[in-house]
């Protein structure tokens, strides 16, 4: 389906991505495409209540939260939201089950969704057309699909996540310095084994102190293996480590992200949010496909152990599995050696 379907741009677009941060901040690109393409038209998204914390205050764009907390309340609450409303299209650009439910509630004639194979949880159930399917595509180019399905010219890529003077000012306190930020740990799901060994944090910490005379920053949420990868690198990393870990907010890391020189991540959302902060971003790969999922415009600066995970715990080759196979090995990240890491870190900070 292209912009033919309609006689003129869409005027009303409703967007379905709840969640998460690096995925939203993946659906943010597409909004500004849309936003840069059609000014005029009207944009209303509806997003998880964690999610909204970082870009609900957007110019020109609708939020509607969804609290899945709320249970059952929380799909009553999307559709009295939409009650009375009448869109052009609804770009359904998350599959899930929530999400799925909450496409089948905007009332548009046109409900677009993945293609069949990335059509997750039955999401052709609730959609009635279909981006094209292209393969080995970056989970943010899948997305900038939906934009082009209706119609959407390549315009320049951007984010602009809006930042308060005051969260400006409380990043610009600690990047005095060059700056190296360090992000350390990725979401706890099951099997979810993308975190690299905190002793090797310490010596990229020293490393970078010692050579460059950064500073470092060490940031990301409240559970209890954040904190205590912080702690540990806190103590261990040398005299100028500073550990915001659990101490801030989405924006205050956004700021900071924007304000600093380099962020080092695993496969996480802060990697997106930096990327979307226009900040540099040193990736580190190893049971995820950094081509599907790394960082979109920092690729050189990207270590990719992704290979030679699959061929050591899996004997395969990266043609040879699914776009978007995961290692599922707790000893998959150990393949990142510290002199991959500093390497990165002089091609940065000598070019």
């Amino acid at each position: 389906m292209d912009l033919t379907h309609f006689q003129s741009p869409p005027e009303d677009i409703c967007i379905v991505r709840l969640s998460a941060l690096g995925d939203t901040c993946h659906a943010l690109a597409v909004v500004r495409n849309l936003q840069d393409n059609w000014p005029a038209a009207r944009i209303t998204w509806i997003i998880a209540k964690v999610e909204a914390l970082l870009l609900a205050d957007i110019p020109d764009v609708e939020f509607i939260i969804f609290d899945k907390s709320k249970g059952r309340a929380a799909y009553n609450d999307v559709k009295k939201a939409l009650a009375g409303r009448k869109f052009d299209v609804a770009l359904c650009m998350h599959a899930s089950l929530r999400a799925n439910r909450l496409c089948r509630l905007i009332p548009a004639p046109v409900r677009i969704g993945f293609d069949w194979r990335r059509a997750r949880d039955f999401q052709w159930l609730f959609t009635n057309r279909r981006i094209p399917y292209k393969a080995n595509e970056h989970a943010l180019d899948a997305m900038m699909g939906f934009a082009r399905a209706i119609g959407a010219e390549p315009k320049t890529m951007r984010w602009d996540i809006p930042l308060s003077e005051a969260d400006r000012a409380f990043a610009k306190q600690y990047c005095n310095y060059p700056t190296l930020v360090i992000s350390p740990c990725t979401s706890q799901r099951s099997r979810n084994f993308r975190n690299w060994p905190v002793e090797n944090y310490v010596e990229i910490a020293r490393y970078a102190q010692q050579r460059y005379g950064c500073r470092i920053l060490l940031t990301g949420g409240a559970s209890e293996l954040e904190r205590e990868f912080g702690e540990v690198i806190a103590v261990q990393g040398g005299p100028n480590v500073i550990n915001l870990i659990g101490k801030t907010t989405l924006k205050q890391s956004v700021a900071i992200f924007a304000a600093a020189d380099l962020l080092l991540s695993p496969d996480s959302g802060p990697a997106h949010m930096a990327t979307a902060a226009g900040t540099p971003v040193l990736g580190i790969y190893a049971t995820s496909n950094p081509d599907r999922t790394g960082p979109y415009v920092s690729r050189r600066l990207t270590v990719n152990r992704y290979p030679d995970a699959l061929l050591k715990f899996m004997g395969k080759r990266v043609e040879q599995v699914r776009w978007g196979q995961r290692v599922r090995s707790a000893e998959a990240m150990e393949l990142i050696l510290i002199s991959d890491v500093t390497d990165k870190i002089d091609d940065f900070f000598t070019k």
